[in-house]
């Protein structure tokens, strides 16, 4: 009886490099469809940031269109209306809401 519990046991030891197969391959999956785009996005969100420029129309976060009249190291002003400005952070600025109401893709 013993022979044979012993004899089970090395037959489930053998499928380990069968499950370091398959978690490598869950991993390698998950970083080509979640972590690789996800940092290609931010990279171009933050390569869009930089080159913002005055005459720019842009959109925010929030959902306000403007144009950049001004741009300062961290602070954008948007100006919304003749006359009518308002000062927000770089970062609440939207590359997908902008590409959309600029008609880019």
């Amino acid at each position: 009886m013993i022979n044979f519990i012993l004899l089970q046991a090395e037959g489930a030891g053998g499928g380990i490099l069968g499950q370091v197969f398959l978690f490598g391959s869950i991993i390698l999956i998950m970083y080509f469809f979640m972590i690789r785009p996800q940092q290609k996005k931010q990279k171009e969100t933050k390569n869009f940031l930089e080159e913002v420029k005055k005459g720019d129309n842009v959109v925010t976060i929030g959902g306000i269109h403007g144009k950049v009249n001004a741009v300062e190291s961290d602070t954008i002003t948007l100006e919304l209306d003749k006359g009518f400005k308002i000062k927000i952070e770089k970062s609440a600025v939207s590359l997908d809401f902008t590409k959309r109401a600029n008609g880019t893709k």
